[in-house]
């Protein structure tokens, strides 16, 4: 056995290798490589991917998992662990044959091009036959994978283990029934909100400056932690030791960035603290994507868009920033950041309107997976449901239908992830405020004891529990979406004088 174990940690290593390297070149292809390198990043997906395929379905591999999951309590819990993750791993992509695989991989790659040139010249009929592509894979794969399941189940699956259409139409429907009518409330009090000094001038390179300082408050770790520049903002962790945020600069708008890198920093912080002991290993990263989002939205909107932080971070801002914000209160900026109405963009979407974005790109997804969508009418069926949500005209693709990455890269069943994550966040507050005086560290920029408590009962076990068990060592109960309900009711009703 412990020589089975010895072989097992070599074969995870050069899985971690293969997978490192993909996303170097993954990375790399999002923030610098020229548009001209796309093809020959094409060739060395089909190799690498080729050699994925084969060493996470060797029999090698099979045998050692076998080995160790049948000898159960002599195998000590992280290895047993990783074992029952590459053995659900492994029967996923076995049942996917080699050359659809590797074929997959190069689809995505050439979606994500196709998609990036049609946002920029709105042309969505240059990327409809690339998300075309990727949905046939993705309803192929979802067969493979579970034929006796609704596609879109499998599929949600993937990313927030037994999520399931039922449990997110409860969901959506309770976020339906109970912030409409304040969302309805909120737009008939009009442009009570002064915001107009947020869309003042603000050089680029004292937006990156400013990044940094941001960065610095939220504890992160520079000498593990990179910042670039990319189009649509995301992050991607190698390990603890090299993780990576981008954002995306603009010269009148400078939150836009400054939420960016705080919604990044706060995906950071979850992978600059999985524990040591499983930091190379298939469990060294987010248990799933819900679980990272409630971390994103817990330090962008709970804890950065709050009003101590606001009032602790604004001399930073007015030192950087334009002369416009030299006589603007905490408060003033406060009131600005949490504006809300109706808009087009999700990710520039305040906190109260958001989960309405969600809904459009879940009810979608679901028609386009179950095939009574047709990729040729997503744009006017997104067009018809941005206006019957947000009553907003959408005026073209690339402000409606090509505005997210996502698609592009096959990430079907991931979008729910934003509202569920969402809400997770507004539940671990009410946990944290009991243990901490969260508010009066907030206020001294002081994060060191909440990413010490997040750590505690989140960030440290990587993938070693499941998403419901953190949210129970987290939460101390079971998920309750009520608390996101009644944290919204709350802080809208201030900021509108409701």
């Amino acid at each position: 056995m412990e020589e089975t174990i010895r072989k097992f940690k070599e074969h995870l290593a050069k899985m971690n290798a293969y997978s490192h390297a993909f996303g170097v070149l993954s990375y790399d292809s999002e923030t610098v490589m020229p548009r001209g390198g796309s093809e020959h990043l094409g060739m060395t997906y089909a190799v690498l991917s080729e050699e994925m395929y084969k060493l996470t379905t060797s029999p090698e591999l099979k045998e050692m998992v076998r080995n160790i999951l049948s000898h159960g309590e002599e195998v000590d819990y992280i290895t047993r662990r990783e074992a029952e993750e590459l053995r659900e791993e492994m029967e996923r992509t076995e049942k996917i044959p080699m050359e659809e695989y590797v074929a997959y991989q190069v689809a995505q790659n050439d979606a994500g091009n196709a998609w990036r040139k049609a946002k920029l010249t709105n042309d969505y009929a240059l990327f409809a036959p690339h998300l075309e592509k990727l949905l046939t894979y993705s309803r192929k794969f979802a067969g493979y994978w579970d034929p006796d399941r609704a596609p879109y189940d499998v599929l949600l699956d993937q990313y927030e283990k037994g999520l399931t259409m039922a449990t997110l139409d409860g969901f959506f429907g309770l976020l339906r029934k109970e912030l409409l009518p304040l969302v309805q409330a909120v737009t008939a009090k009009g442009p009570v909100v002064d915001d107009a000094f947020l869309y003042k001038r603000f050089s680029i390179e004292k937006q990156r400056r400013l990044s940094d300082r941001l960065m610095e408050v939220m504890t992160i770790d520079r000498d593990h932690c990179a910042i670039g520049e990319t189009e649509h903002p995301f992050t991607t962790s190698f390990s603890k030791d090299d993780v990576r945020i981008t954002t995306h600069y603009h010269e009148k708008a400078f939150a836009s960035s400054m939420y960016s890198v705080i919604h990044e920093g706060g995906h950071a912080l979850y992978e600059l603290h999985i524990g040591d002991d499983i930091k190379y290993s298939p469990l060294g990263g987010g248990a799933s994507m819900s679980i990272h989002e409630s971390q994103s939205r817990f330090f962008e909107n709970i804890i950065g868009r709050s009003e101590p932080f606001l009032a602790y971070i604004l001399p930073d801002i007015r030192r950087f920033g334009p002369r416009a914000l030299k006589d603007v209160s905490a408060h003033d900026f406060y009131l600005a950041v949490n504006k809300s109405e109706p808009s087009l963009i999700r990710t520039e979407a305040d906190e109260l309107t958001y989960s309405f974005h969600i809904m459009v790109r879940y009810e979608l997804e679901k028609q386009l997976i179950a095939g009574t969508l047709s990729v040729q009418d997503l744009p006017t069926a997104w067009n018809r449901l941005y206006k019957e949500y947000l009553g907003v005209d959408v005026p073209s693709d690339t402000e409606g239908v090509l505005q997210d990455s996502h698609w592009s890269g096959g990430a079907f069943g991931y979008f729910p992830s934003y509202a569920l994550g969402s809400a997770y966040g507004a539940q671990m507050l009410k946990v944290m405020e009991r243990d901490l005086p969260v508010w009066e560290l907030v206020s001294k920029g002081d994060l060191k004891p909440i990413v010490a408590w997040l750590t505690e009962r989140i960030y440290q076990y990587g993938c070693l529990l499941k998403p419901n068990e953190l949210i129970l060592k987290a939460c101390e109960a079971p998920f309750d979406p009520h608390y996101y309900v009644d944290y919204l009711k709350t802080k809208y009703a201030e900021v509108y004088d409701l």
